[in-house]
């Protein structure tokens, strides 16, 4: 059989998968916190027909003569670009501006990363996404924890709210009169008496290789050895100096419309490219099998 059939199905497989990914990038064009992904090529391998020889004194040197044999998948790598900022006025929808994830707890001792910062307080008080997990905070020896609203006056000290006069562990009088977060991530409430309390800060995180990551669905990623170690800490601090929170905004997709239809076009040409190929095999197939008419 002909090299040239083989080499173009590999071309078809590859633009496909190219086409599966630009596809997933323009369904989420308006998911919150979604990061868009590239695909690059790579060839595959040669069959050398000739080997390269060097120069002598008396005659020049020979190239290597070889053919490949194809394209393969080289990386489907995430773009962690920042996104675009939407107004919500939702006091528990935040956005990351900067580096870092949310850290949720997806099981028990298990932990997954996000960027989508739409939050909620549950019936028991807890701040959890949109499918229930809890969201973390960081105490001060670092330590993660959920971060609870006391919703009643027996609650005692569950979620790490501290009086902000003295800092020490209390409980409220009731529950909240108002909820607001700050740039650090830091929950302030304010009870019936005029008491204000606050939270630990949440906690974020982040990677040498964020592309590393694996996704697992509903905007969360889960460490993977690709990824590197990870560093936690809150906003405004340390590794994460340069990064706040933006509370009452979500951060949406970062994926560029202009972008993928440039990439949808060339990708469908590059199928069609090998799709011809094939039918030109195919053609020259015909004809050697014709010649014994």
């Amino acid at each position: 059989m002909m090299r040239s059939l083989f080499s173009a199905v590999s071309g078809l497989r590859t633009h496909q998968t190219r086409m599966d990914v630009i596809g997933d990038n323009i369904a989420n064009v308006n998911t919150v916190g979604f990061k868009g992904s590239t695909v690059t090529f790579k060839d595959v391998f040669y069959q050398t027909l000739r080997g390269g020889s060097a120069g002598t004194q008396d005659i020049g040197g020979t190239n290597p003569q070889q053919v490949g044999l194809g394209v393969t998948l080289a990386s489907i790598d995430v773009v962690h670009t920042q996104g675009a900022a939407q107004y919500t006025g939702n006091v528990t929808d935040l956005m990351i501006q900067g580096d870092g994830f949310f850290v949720v707890e997806i099981a028990q001792g298990t932990y997954a990363y996000t960027r989508a910062g739409a939050f909620h307080f549950d019936d028991a008080g807890y701040l959890v996404t949109v499918d229930g997990y809890k969201v973390q905070v960081v105490d001060n020896n670092g330590k993660l924890s959920d971060v609870k609203l006391p919703l009643k006056s027996d609650d005692s000290n569950i979620g790490g709210f501290k009086d902000e006069s003295n800092n020490s562990p209390t409980q409220l009088d009731g529950p909240p009169q108002s909820v607001s977060i700050d740039s650090k991530g830091i929950i302030h409430i304010v009870d019936a008496n005029g008491g204000h309390y606050q939270s630990y800060p949440l906690a974020l995180a982040k990677f040498p290789n964020p592309a590393g990551l694996e996704k697992i669905g509903s905007n969360l990623y889960v460490k993977a050895p690709a990824a590197g170690n990870e560093e936690k800490g809150t906003a405004g601090t340390d590794a994460f100096a340069n990064t706040i929170i933006i509370p009452s905004a979500l951060e949406m997709s970062n994926v560029e419309l202009a972008r993928e239809f440039s990439d949808m076009i060339v990708t469908q040409r590059g199928f069609q490219a090998n799709a011809r190929v094939i039918t030109a095999s195919d053609e020259m197939l015909q004809e050697l099998v014709n010649l014994k008419r």
